[in-house]
C-alpha cells in the first residue's frame, strides 16, 4: 500500500486532492477513484452509509487510484475501529476542540505502544496478509477544526502525537465565528482563523487540511496538502444541470 498511498504523497510535501462521497454507493466511490483521486473520503457523518456499505466501499476504492479513507459519525473509540477493521487507512474525526478529544482519536487509531486500538482487523484481508506489520504507519488520521474554539487551540491540538494532520470545516466554522461571509469584513476574519490553523500545521510539523470544495485550486497555491473537491452528490447534480443547459439553451 505504500505506493498508492496518500499520506505518503502528503509528507513529501505534495498536495492530496480527494472526492467526499455521502450517497452510500460504493459504485460512485469505485468510479471516482478510477478517476484518479488520491483519496476517497466515505462520509459517515452527513453521509447514507452504514458498516456493511462502507467496508464495500473500501474494497471498491482499492479498484481505483486512490486511499480508502472515512469520516466517523463521531470521536468514538468503537466508530473509529469499526471503520479501521473494515479496511479504512484514513480517519477524519469532526469536532475536535480540546487537547483530550485529539488524544481520544488518536488512541483509537493505532494498536499499541502508540495508540489502544483492539485487535481484530477482520475485513482487512484485501490489504495484504501484512496488514498488521505497516498499517500504524501508513494510516492517516486527521482531526477536524471546525469551531472557533477549536481553531484557538490548534496549536495544542494538533501538537498531539498520532495526529497526522487536520481538516478545517470552513462552513461550520464560519457559523461558530457567528460571521456573515458575504460582507468583507466577515471574509476577512474567516480566512485569518483558516490561515491562523494552516500556519500552527506548519510550525508543528502537521498536515495542513481543508473541505475546498470548488476553491480546490486556491487553496492548494495557499499551502494545503489535504484537500478535498465537491462530493458525489454535487459531481452528479454539476453534470446534469450541464447536459440539460445544453440542450434546452
Amino acid at each position: 500500500m505504500g505506493l498508492r498511498s496518500a499520506k505518503r504523497k502528503m509528507l513529501d510535501g505534495q498536495p492530496a486532492i480527494g472526492a467526499p462521497v455521502s450517497l452510500g454507493a460504493p459504485i460512485a466511490a469505485e468510479l471516482l477513484s478510477r478517476m484518479g483521486f488520491d483519496f476517497i473520503l466515505v462520509d459517515n457523518q452527513h453521509g447514507a452509509w452504514d458498516d456493511a456499505s462502507s467496508m464495500l466501499a473500501f474494497r471498491s476504492i482499492c479498484l481505483g487510484t486512490a486511499t480508502p479513507m472515512v469520516r466517523v459519525q463521531s470521536n468514538d473509540y468503537y466508530a473509529i475501529g469499526r471503520m479501521l477493521d473494515r479496511g479504512a487507512l484514513g480517519i477524519v474525526v469532526p469536532m475536535v476542540n480540546t487537547v483530550d478529544d485529539a488524544r481520544r482519536a488518536a488512541f483509537a487509531v493505532r494498536y499499541p505502544p502508540q495508540g489502544g486500538r483492539s485487535w481484530g482487523p477482520f475485513g482487512t484481508g484485501f490489504l495484504g496478509d501484512d496488514y498488521g506489520a505497516w498499517v500504524d504507519e501508513e494510516v492517516f488520521l486527521a482531526v477536524q477544526i471546525e469551531t472557533i474554539q477549536a481553531a484557538e487551540h490548534a496549536q495544542e491540538i494538533l501538537s498531539v502525537d498520532g495526529v497526522d494532520g487536520c481538516w478545517i470545516g470552513p462552513a461550520d466554522l464560519a457559523r461558530s465565528m457567528g460571521i456573515d461571509l458575504t460582507t468583507a469584513d466577515g471574509k476577512k476574519a474567516h480566512e485569518a482563523a483558516i490561515q491562523g490553523v494552516l500556519d500552527v500545521c506548519r510550525s508543528v510539523g502537521k498536515v495542513p487540511g481543508i473541505a475546498a470544495g470548488d476553491g480546490f485550486r486556491q487553496r492548494i497555491a495557499q499551502g494545503f496538502l489535504f484537500v478535498t473537491t465537491a462530493n458525489d452528490s454535487g459531481f452528479i447534480a454539476e453534470a446534469a444541470d450541464r447536459a440539460l443547459k445544453s440542450v434546452r439553451t
